[in-house]
């Protein structure tokens, strides 16, 4: 299976370390599809600066295509973060650096390009939305990570372009993450799933809800957990179609990656 991740990149800066790590949504969910065994590629924009350098050289190293990634002169997208109890916390960020400053523009090239892949992922902070209404054109699942801090409005706008669509829920009860779910489906074949931490995820098909309970590790680091959960959930699905062994397997590769350092490692030293 090819798979490719759209958007964002960025280092993360552990202020209480000195140390960065590659991450960002959509870099994330392929180095974990990766990880799980399949063909990845990223398509994004780099700065040029140490930080994007760093990026680069881990993905080239973990043999992740990224031919089709833009370069600008700029900073790269960098966050800043803490640890508590295991527990990531930001602390500010460049809000994408040159991806926010320069949004992808796809060439004719570039959707050939994308034709080869069974599914693609993007998110909110990937500053991809104006590319939906083409990317669905080309008939490839689209699936969105609307992180935890998203606005209805920003749902309103993407809900209907995409396929697979992921929330971060860990503020509301059950009730309410069904309530929102119901809400928020659009149209038929559609899925939207929602993770709330250490809470049950639950994931709605426009006509039942199904459930996983998270498996509860000694947490090292929960960057990227998120994330791992939709890489495999998503790879797991489109080979099964099963909700339910996709949550499953979504919920051990979590657990499996909050006991590495940063989102996925390959960390280094920073200013």
């Amino acid at each position: 299976m090819k798979v490719l991740g759209i958007g964002d990149n960025v280092v993360d800066k552990y202020v209480h370390l000195n140390i960065m790590y590659p991450g960002g949504n959509a870099l994330n969910f392929a180095v974990f599809a990766k990880q799980l065994g399949e063909e990845a590629s990223f398509l994004g924009t780099f700065g040029d600066d140490v930080e994007a350098g760093h990026v680069q050289q881990v993905l080239k190293e973990l043999q992740i295509d990224i031919s089709r990634c833009r370069y600008e002169s700029g900073e790269n997208g960098c966050a800043r973060v803490t640890l508590e109890n295991g527990d990531r916390v930001f602390l500010g960020s460049n809000e994408g650096g040159v991806s926010r400053l320069h949004p992808l523009k796809l060439t004719t090239e570039d959707y050939e390009y994308i034709r080869k892949f069974a599914v693609m992922h993007t998110g909110l902070y990937s500053h991809t939305g104006h590319l939906l209404s083409d990317l669905r054109e080309l008939g490839i699942p689209i699936s969105f990570d609307f992180s935890d801090d998203f606005e209805q409005q920003q749902v309103d706008q993407h809900i209907d372009k995409v396929d697979f669509a992921f929330f971060s829920c860990s503020h509301m009860t059950d009730e309410e993450t069904h309530e929102f779910l119901k809400a928020n489906y659009r149209r038929k074949g559609q899925l939207l799933l929602a993770t709330r931490g250490g809470d049950r995820a639950i994931a709605y098909n426009g006509q039942t809800y199904h459930y996983q309970t998270p498996i509860l590790v000694e947490a090292v680091d929960t960057m990227g957990a998120g994330d791992s959960f939709i890489a495999a959930f998503l790879l797991k699905f489109l080979k099964e179609r099963d909700i339910h062994l996709a949550m499953a397997e979504g919920a051990r590769f979590a657990a499996k990656s909050c006991l590495v350092e940063g989102s996925f490692g390959y960390g280094v030293a920073c200013s």
